[in-house]
């Protein structure tokens, strides 16, 4: 991966932890780190300034040029050096994998060639795909930035190799809070845990099955930057349909709102409203399709009352929702009831799409 100029100044949001961390990578190999944090226009006398952040296009100007004058992409972390381009060289064995799940798998297996000091590993149960790192030796002073850099290259390529962001439902780690512990929803998304037995982060099954999007050229491109794939920079996500879905399914009415439900998602109401339309869908579609769902549902496995179906579903009385679902079904929800109790009916969509 190559250094890039700086860029104009964006928000300051990198903890200047992990600016400490490179210049420690620096003591390491008994070399001054002044020139690469006068690249990135670091003054050193802020770091020892806790609450001290810096932009994303300082520190990738301050990595990329400790990479290159260290000659060691992991900057210190391991008991052996990663030579400039090594990262490079893991994407492009991954990149003629036909699906996510082969990708990160090749990864994971490929970066035990790199290094024996850790380990990364891709576990699928219950929907759930987990990717976690095993740490067989001591990291030391710079475990945290180790295990977060790790987690973050393999989560941007994630992102990047299928052209979409890759949502968390959850990422741990096994070190107590940081000081800087309020950056890490900007790096990570999802719930965050603290104090865990590993350092790892989980997403739905199903990106695992995406096809990569990327080629040769495109990986080229990509490596002319130092740090690419630790930037959240992908604004799609190729399942955030059928995740908006799920959330109206299992949380009711925690989940009612564009606010709420983009709270969840770790994104802003805007940004969800632009993405749903950008997959050709609308909330306000979703939500009727669950409803539609739900209520069709209990009209054919319960005797409920179909003022009481209406309310359970959001409607405030029977003849709103009576309305409602005539437009979805073509026929009331009293006529719906009778024909599943005789056996008809059973053409409508599983899923709730009108």
């Amino acid at each position: 991966m190559s250094s890039s100029p700086l860029k104009p100044a964006r928000r300051a949001a990198t903890p200047m932890a992990f600016v400490r961390a490179i210049v420690l990578g620096y003591e390491r190999y008994g070399k001054d780190p002044s020139r690469a944090l006068a690249q990135a226009q670091i003054a050193p006398r802020d770091l020892a300034n806790e609450q001290a952040r810096v932009t994303a296009a300082q520190f990738e100007t301050l990595s990329g040029y400790a990479m290159q004058e260290l000659d060691d992409e992991a900057l210190g972390w391991f008991s052996r050096r990663l030579p400039w381009g090594t990262y490079g060289m893991l994407c492009r064995a991954s990149l003629s994998s036909p699906d996510l799940g082969v990708a990160i798998r090749r990864w994971c297996r490929h970066h035990r060639l790199l290094t024996e000091d850790i380990g990364l590993e891709l576990k699928v149960a219950g929907g759930v795909a987990t990717v976690s790192i095993h740490e067989h030796v001591a990291l030391g002073a710079l475990r945290e930035f180790c295990l977060v850099s790790n987690l973050r290259f393999l989560h941007g390529y994630a992102s990047w190799v299928i052209d979409s962001r890759v949502s968390l439902r959850a990422a741990s780690f096994p070190f107590d809070p940081p000081p800087h512990r309020d950056a890490y929803p900007l790096m990570f998304g999802g719930e965050l845990h603290f104090g865990a037995k590993a350092a790892s982060y989980s997403f739905d099954e199903r990106y695992l099955a995406l096809p990569l999007r990327r080629d040769e050229q495109a990986l080229r491109t990509m490596l002319r930057r130092a740090l690419p794939l630790t930037v959240l920079q992908y604004r799609r996500d190729r399942l955030l349909g059928q995740r908006v879905r799920e959330l109206l399914r299992a949380r009711g009415r925690q989940a009612a709102t564009a606010e709420s439900l983009a709270q969840i998602l770790n994104v802003s109401a805007r940004t969800l409203h632009r993405q749903l339309l950008e997959e050709g869908v609308s909330l306000q579609q979703l939500k009727d399709a669950v409803r539609h769902e739900q209520a069709a549902e209990q009209l054919r496995r319960t005797e409920r009352p179909i003022k009481k179906i209406a309310l359970a579903v959001g409607f405030r009385n029977e003849k709103s929702f009576s309305r409602a679902f005539r437009a979805w079904a073509g026929v009331t929800p009293g006529a719906f009831r009778r024909a599943g109790a005789t056996g008809a009916g059973e053409g409508l969509p599983a899923d709730g799409n009108p």
